[in-house]
């Protein structure tokens, strides 16, 4: 790089969510010419409620990001368990680091606040879909339009379901189901709905999310234990399948359902976790969800996400290209592992199916929210933290 003639390297990111918006905009400032492809045909500014914890608060400082995504809360200021008549019968801590985070957003918010901040010079291609790869002296990727784009690195971030990694990782790829379906949607506000994540348990494992957003509407989750997955379904026999699973659930189940078939932000999720033994082959590398996939269950996607972008560019900064991505792994790997290796029995504990394990899931988090046991209780909210310092930029 200290020849002034040189060519910088070009980098190609699949995926324009916050993984791969953050890979871009570090990559960018560490000297890279950067194509992002994504197969939406524009932006995508839908999603529910991400937040940023641990180290990738840091990261979003060092992209003057901060106070821009902390304007942009959704209005949320904590977290209860309610019965069936909506009345509280649990408070979950607050706090920085509480279940409703100081940095609480939504996806789509937090995406556009890295998409607007950009350095000049990231040309995204929207619309289209890498079909087709070879990796020799460079990576060449064919796409879906007919483009033939070639790059020092290809970067992955399509999510847990991406098919470019599973191309190039076959057999690499493992998939561990955690037998949990969510749907979540964006429902009309009603007069009822306040300032705070109600969560509503039932018989059978049926729970119902509501949750405030900052822009006059509900996000609502409906999520259960089952070994059948949704997303394998289309959106109107997934949602048949759900509106069967919840007669009878009571208290605003059956809004959430009429809301959900009138809502054009709906998304199903089978619970799955990603788990490989590398990240990278070649010239090829995953960031976000398509490497690991710590799910809802464990939380702290966005922020891994998030500071999987800015430790990739950190080590290619430093080394070549087979290093970096080897430190990258090194530095990132005990960080995810320590978010996705769930506790033993959580799936059965956060699902009780009858009415005598919802009374005592009740008595567990009553005790758990007291004052006596509430400090101790806020530490399984900590996630994404690490005592190690960010790898330093060249």
């Amino acid at each position: 790089m200290s020849n002034d003639v040189m060519t910088p390297p070009h980098a190609l990111v699949s995926g324009a969510s916050i993984a791969g918006l953050s890979a871009a905009y570090w990559l960018r400032r560490t000297g890279w010419d950067v194509t992002v492809i994504e197969r939406a045909p524009a932006f995508r500014d839908s999603g529910q409620n991400v937040d940023v914890r641990g180290v990738a608060r840091e990261v979003l400082k060092r992209m003057g990001l901060f106070d821009a995504v902390k304007a942009l809360n959704t209005t949320e200021t904590g977290a209860v368990f309610v019965d069936g008549r909506g009345r509280v019968t649990a408070e979950l801590p607050a706090g920085p680091e509480g279940a409703t985070a100081e940095l609480e957003i939504l996806r789509g918010d937090f995406a556009r606040a890295i998409l607007d901040h950009l350095p000049t010079g990231v040309e995204i291609v929207y619309g289209d879909t890498i079909t087709g790869t070879t990796d020799d002296d460079s990576v060449t990727a064919t796409t879906a339009a007919g483009r033939v784009l070639r790059a020092d690195l290809l970067v992955v971030a399509e999510g847990v379901r991406s098919a470019t990694r599973d191309r190039i990782f076959g057999e690499l790829v493992g998939r561990r189901a955690l037998g949990v379906n969510m749907v979540f949607g964006t429902i009309p506000r009603t007069a009822g709905d306040d300032d705070r994540w109600r969560w509503y348990s039932t018989v059978g494992g049926r729970q119902v999310h509501l949750r405030p957003d900052n822009h006059g509407t509900t996000r609502a989750i409906l999520s259960y234990p089952r070994d059948e997955d949704l997303a394998s379904l289309d959106r109107d026999q997934a949602l048949a399948r759900v509106r069967a699973r919840y007669a009878g659930a009571g208290w605003e189940a059956a809004r959430v359902l009429d809301g959900f078939d009138a809502s054009e932000d709906v998304y199903v999720d089978h619970l799955t976790q990603i788990r490989m033994p590398t990240w990278h082959r070649g010239r090829v590398c995953l960031v976000g969800d398509a490497a690991w996939c710590v799910t809802p269950m464990g939380g702290g996607g966005a922020s891994l996400a998030l500071t999987s972008g800015y430790v990739l560019a950190a080590c290619l900064s430093s080394t070549d290209t087979e290093a970096a991505l080897t430190a990258y792994e090194r530095w990132m790997r005990p960080l995810v592992e320590s978010v996705q290796k769930l506790p033993p029995g959580v799936v059965r504990a956060a699902y009780p199916r009858t009415r005598l394990g919802l009374a005592l899931r009740t008595l567990v988090v009553k005790a758990l929210t007291s004052r006596l046991l509430a400090t101790l209780t806020a530490r399984f909210t900590r996630v994404a933290g690490t005592d190690r310092p960010l790898p330093p930029i060249a």
